[in-house]
């Protein structure tokens, strides 16, 4: 790695920006780079301050999502050095929790979760002058809002989750995508303007791929399936959605509302040259402590993404994952549905693994992986090791076959960045902690055309930080840029935490420079633990000059 990037660490002097940024950059004088220039905080800390931002051009405002409060800060961003909150708009008398904002040429809308979850949630609609035009039921737990390009559809992913699986209390409502039709337009959409889209036709005797996982006890097909995020292709006929615990992918033609597929993602092989990862967070000779040690090892991991973002090259549509995997631990859930196991607690076969050294603390015994899958014979030892996410983004094609992977990459990339913030938490600086979990956990994706080229812009949920990757070849992406705006230096807690910058990125938007209040392509994350809105601006390299060499 460190043959063709090269760190550095980038002061950036303002209002809540007086820290030292750590970025990874390509080594040569082409490509982009990401400089925080504006940031604004909520003031909460851990508490879904900001999660999901969406952007009004025509207002230059940001509406982010203050999820707990089930509230939509609105910042005003003409000078986006300098974002201000301009007002809040409330919604806890429809539900507990706000889940997501999407805006289209000035039409607002808001996924709001019910109390209970497992109820029907609702789409609230409204106008740039903050007018309530609708209040739409859908599935239960509204998870993601995206509108259609052309603006007629407004889809949400609506996940699902049970509250428990404890009997006789358990509540587990169906996985579903709602199609809300805009034609008529906002002030005239009605109920029966919305369709649910659900998986009836993938129950049994339908033969689902082997890589896609239902295994909730009691559950139907159409319970375990949870959507999580919408991709919507550029011509608005075709929605992929990801199905994160699952490992699965949903293809589904809009105007029907049906889903015309049901892909299995397959596994990612981390025995491969380029898909290593760092399985411990004692991987020192001893056994007892952090060490950076990011390798080839017998475990599979499951894709699992989370976000999801389409783009369209030579006519032909791709979509592009951030692989963060996720475990399913519900509350009041008893073993059976609490799937996360370490590897040195279970018996091994064998025959798959003869070195019995594979289970030490230094090695493998410390990684986290499901106990559902892996005992293919069911003697009661794992002939497999199957681990939640695979610590990458990966670009697909239409149909969901993998084209591309960025491989061990983005641990690779944020141990040269900072070295004392290898697989940290976001709320801690343990070094190393993450690492038998799911690493830095890439989250939140948006892809964005600047300066003649298309990008991917990843951001890492617990490590924090950017990764920017020139997409513009599908099946041959580069890595541009690495950017940090968080103080490993500092411990984080609930009185300092501004003072550590940004913290547990959740949410990603792009903003052309057309579409931009200072004619420049920026970058705008959403921060869940610090609760911060920050805004990057992207600029292209400087060339070097030869004569200094």
């Amino acid at each position: 790695m460190k043959s063709f990037f090269k760190s550095s660490g980038i002061c950036v002097a303002g209002a809540l920006l007086a820290l030292c940024v750590n970025s990874v950059a390509r080594d040569d004088d082409r490509g982009i780079t990401l400089k925080p220039i504006g940031t604004y905080s909520s003031g909460i800390f851990n508490a879904g301050g900001a999660e999901i931002v969406a952007h009004d051009p025509d207002k230059q405002r940001l509406y982010v999502v203050n999820a707990q409060a089930a509230t939509v800060d609105v910042l005003d961003i003409r000078r986006p050095t300098r974002p201000t909150k301009i007002r809040s708009l409330e919604f806890s008398a429809l539900g507990g929790v706000a889940n997501s904002v999407a805006v289209h040429d000035g039409l607002i809308a808001v996924a709001i979760e019910a109390v209970p979850k497992t109820d029907p949630g609702h789409v609230v609609l409204l106008n740039d002058r903050f007018r309530t035009l609708a209040v739409l039921e859908v599935g239960a737990q509204p998870d993601m809002l995206r509108f259609s390009p052309n603006g007629r559809w407004l889809l949400t992913a609506n996940e699902g989750e049970p509250n428990s699986y404890l009997l006789p209390d358990s509540v587990d409502p169906e996985g579903t995508v709602s199609i809300i039709d805009l034609e008529d337009g906002a002030d005239d959409v009605k109920q029966s303007d919305v369709r649910t889209v659900n998986f009836h036709a993938f129950e049994p005797p339908a033969t689902l791929a082997p890589s896609i996982r239902i295994f909730g006890p009691g559950a139907t097909v159409s319970q375990d399936l949870e959507p999580e995020y919408i991709a919507i292709s550029e011509d608005s006929k075709t929605a992929w959605v990801t199905l994160q615990e699952n490992n699965a992918l949903a293809i589904i033609d809009i105007k029907s509302a049906k889903v015309k597929r049901l892909v299995g993602l397959g596994f990612k092989e981390h025995n491969r040259r380029g898909n290593g990862l760092d399985p411990s967070d004692r991987d020192n000779a001893a056994g007892t402590g952090p060490e950076i040690k990011i390798g080839r090892w017998p475990v599979f991991g499951l894709y699992q993404p989370d976000a999801i973002a389409s783009y369209r090259v030579d006519g032909d549509d791709y979509i592009v994952m951030a692989n963060e995997g996720d475990a399913r631990e519900w509350p009041n859930v008893n073993a059976i549905s609490n799937e996360v196991v370490r590897v040195g607690a279970l018996n091994l076969d064998p025959g798959a693994f003869p070195d019995p050294g594979i289970k030490t603390n230094s090695r493998l015994g410390r990684l986290q992986v499901t106990s559902t899958l892996g005992d293919f014979d069911e003697d009661g030892d794992y002939d497999a090791l199957f681990a939640f996410g695979a610590r990458s983004f990966s670009i697909r094609d239409a149909k969901g076959k993998l084209v591309f992977d960025s491989g061990d990459d983005l641990e690779n990339i944020t141990a040269l960045a900072n070295t004392n913030g290898f697989n940290t938490s976001s709320t801690g600086n343990a070094v190393d902690s993450r690492s038998p979990a799911k690493g830095p956990e890439p989250e939140g994706l948006t892809i964005g055309k600047a300066y003649d080229k298309t990008y991917a812009f990843i951001c890492l949920e617990r490590v924090g930080g950017i990764a920017a990757y020139d997409i513009s070849r599908p099946e041959k992406p580069k890595f541009e840029y690495y950017v940090n705006r968080r103080d490993f230096s500092v411990n984080v807690n609930a009185t300092n935490f501004l003072a550590a910058g940004d913290l547990g990125p959740e949410g990603i938007i792009f903003i052309s420079a057309k579409d931009s209040p200072n004619d420049k392509p920026l970058v705008v994350v959403a921060n869940e633990i610090s609760g911060t809105t920050t805004i990057f601006q992207i600029d292209q390299k400087k060339k070097r000059d030869d004569d200094d060499d």
